[in-house]
């Protein structure tokens, strides 16, 4: 299959997940009165009272399409609710599902898988290095690899013909031309070996690489990696893909320590914290990747994603735990560190995974 494919496919898993973690509360129907398929129970209105269950159920193909679409892009209309408050007021949005008021927004869990599933499919279908390099020359813009071929063909020619040549000024002439035609192929080695290394780091590294650090897992996994460095991204790729729910229960005893003497919070508040985080974080990379390729310029493509993270976690910490500006100030630079260390942590649990 197709990385399109793929992507489209994990769009519509994202949004089969979220709607099993949104429930069937919220399925438009107007039948009233018959038993419940699903319990028996004798319905009163449009749902049963005793299981939840909608009482006009879809059984077309229609159905099915009309019922993926909803989950892709509409989230039951939750979203449009959801979205801006987890923008602009995340400690507002956190504060206010943890307090009960949920059935406004999109539960944190049903956001986070679909952030997730939208992230990945974005990602893998649109931010592609590019696989050849080019130089700038007064004529315009020059493929490297191209340029390097005809250099050598021209040096090949060069070398023919002075092979021919027995006139003195001729062949000095000819030699000064093979000579600088050299420094100038050797020139756009360099350059290319430089491009492979930065495009494709791991294919130019050993092929395999021994460790002994003690932990057999590790050394196992850095050598599995030096052999088949592709297969190694992939497998990565795909368990943070399968695994990214791991980065939920790997934050919160961090989160925990910075809140440890707070009596009216606990670990509910935290996990709810991190889940809308977490889901910030995915859409932010989503939006990212989509304004480069509308052509927003690099400069402030990278002030956003040096600058946004820092001042969600700012606006969520001081919203969510009614913090002031200062005790929300320090909280976010811990949190800055603590976000390196779980992005560690679960880098070396992927690792860990794929040595299994």
């Amino acid at each position: 299959m197709s990385e399109a494919g793929d992507g489209i496919g994990s769009l519509a898993t994202g949004a089969l997940w979220a709607r099993t973690f949104e429930g069937q509360a919220s399925a438009h129907d107007a039948h009233e009165g018959g038993a419940c398929a699903n319990c028996g129970v004798e319905r009163i209105g449009a749902y049963c009272h005793g299981c939840g269950q909608p009482g006009h159920l879809h059984k077309n193909l229609m159905g099915l399409v009309h019922d993926i679409a909803h989950g892709v892009f509409h989230f039951d209309g939750k979203v449009w609710r959801t979205l801006p408050m987890l923008a602009w007021r995340p400690g507002d949005l956190t504060r206010r599902y943890v307090d009960g008021e949920r059935a406004k927004f999109v539960s944190p869990m049903a956001l986070f898988l679909f952030s997730v599933f939208l992230m990945f499919a974005v990602v893998s279908n649109l931010a592609h290095p590019r696989a050849q390099s080019t130089t700038v020359t007064p004529q315009g813009t020059v493929d490297t690899d191209m340029l390097y071929k005809q250099d050598q063909a021209k040096l090949v020619r060069l070398q023919a013909a002075r092979a021919r040549v027995s006139d003195t000024a001729a062949a000095a002439t000819l030699d000064e031309q093979i000579g600088a035609l050299k420094q100038e192929i050797n020139g756009l080695a360099i350059g290319l070996k430089a491009r492979d290394a930065f495009v494709h780091p791991l294919a130019n590294a050993p092929k395999v690489v021994h460790l002994d650090t003690g932990w057999r897992w590790l050394d196992k996994s850095v050598g599995h990696m030096s052999q088949n460095p592709d297969l190694t991204l992939y497998k990565l790729k795909s368990y943070a893909y399968k695994y990214s729910w791991a980065l939920i229960p790997i934050s919160l005893p961090f989160i925990w320590l910075l809140f440890a003497f707070r009596r009216d919070v606990g670990l509910y508040d935290h996990a709810i914290f991190s889940i809308y985080s977490l889901s910030f974080m995915s859409l932010g990379v989503v939006a990212l990747t989509l304004f480069g390729k509308l052509g927003i310029p690099a400069a402030i493509v990278s002030l956003l994603a040096i600058l946004g993270p820092p001042v969600h976690m700012y606006r969520q910490l001081k919203g969510t735990y009614r913090l002031g500006r200062f005790g929300a100030f320090w909280r976010t630079f811990a949190l800055l560190v603590i976000t390196s260390i779980t992005s560690s942590l679960f880098i070396a649990f992927l690792f860990y995974m794929g040595s299994e």
